[in-house]
């Protein structure tokens, strides 16, 4: 059938390679157990016993702990985002003018806002009328010109 096309469809979930278990989670258990190994030959069994608890638990918080439907070493680097780099942004609106500037750039000054016509009502309503009748209203001073 020309022009018919097949859609992905479950595009957010991973692929499954072993059961239940996505290659995220089989790669980051690969990894913590090539750790593991690392400290293994490097450690007495006493000191060995205690990194492998503190890395098992690091690997299982990464591989399989979801927080809000993210896995959890992107929750990671977004919190450590925000620590680093926080956004608030707080607008301060009494900014003290320096010697030899009158304004800022883009902003135009009191004066030029106060200068600047309103509309009257009258006129407002005139252009309410143009545009909810699709431009076939005319006001009369548009006529006149």
């Amino acid at each position: 059938m020309p022009g018919q096309f097949m859609v992905p469809q479950f595009i957010e979930s991973e692929d499954k390679i072993v059961g239940p278990i996505t290659v995220r989670q089989f790669l980051i258990c690969l990894a913590g157990s090539g750790v593991l190994f690392v400290e293994y030959k490097l450690f007495t069994t006493a000191y060995f016993v205690l990194a492998a608890v503190v890395t098992a638990a690091l690997v299982g918080t990464f591989a399989f702990v979801k927080i809000n439907g993210q896995p959890f070493h992107i929750f990671f680097l977004n919190f450590l985002q925000t620590q680093v780099r926080p956004n608030l942004r707080v607008w301060n609106k009494d900014i003290p003018v320096q010697a030899g500037q009158e304004k800022i750039i883009g902003l135009p000054t009191v004066e030029e806002a106060v200068k600047k016509a309103r509309p009257t009502s009258t006129r407002l309503r005139e252009l309410a009328l143009t545009v909810n009748t699709g431009g076939v209203y005319k006001p009369e001073d548009d006529l006149n010109n």
